[in-house]
């Protein structure tokens, strides 16, 4: 079935473990001080998600596909890579964004001090506007126990003009 759509929606949701032996990289930016995620990569749940909002809105699968953990030179990548590889998978698809909006969940790190800084990059390496939020699940399952983070993400595209 072929869709003509010029706008479509897609959802991301990505999901780490915390690893107090590796450095916590969250929106693109590090977060010294702060217990990182585990992960194949450097575990940044909110590009994961992003990655996966992404290409499911275009109908291009998702991001084992894109850079599963059997593909060489993933391990310990930077999953703003992965987001510029959705991107370029979108365009020779002939989609661009048009916004990204995300939210986190975990009870670290304090996430609303450096809102305004992550947005920014994220905008910068979409190309198009993302906003950022951070919620708890007031201690209820993993993320309220302080075992891991969650991500979900929520792309806008568009036909590319």
């Amino acid at each position: 079935m072929t869709n003509t759509g010029m706008i479509r929606v897609g959802t991301g949701f990505d999901v780490h473990a915390y690893d107090a032996a590796a450095p916590l990289r969250l929106a693109g930016l590090d977060w010294p001080g702060e217990p990182g995620l585990s992960g194949h990569s450097d575990g940044d749940a909110v590009c994961h998600a992003v990655v996966d909002a992404l290409l499911g809105a275009a109908g291009l699968g998702d991001i084992g596909e894109l850079v599963g953990v059997d593909l060489p030179g993933t391990a310990g990548a930077a999953s703003t890579g992965f987001v510029t590889l959705a991107l370029h998978r979108l365009a020779d698809a002939g989609w661009q964004p048009v916004n990204v909006s995300v939210q986190i969940i975990g009870q670290r790190p304090k996430f609303a001090p450096r809102r305004a800084e992550a947005q920014i990059r994220m905008t910068e390496l979409l190309g198009a506007p993302v906003s950022l939020s951070a919620t708890t699940t007031d201690g209820l399952g993993f993320t309220g126990r302080g075992e891991g983070l969650a991500a979900i993400a929520t792309a806008l595209i568009q036909r590319a003009a």
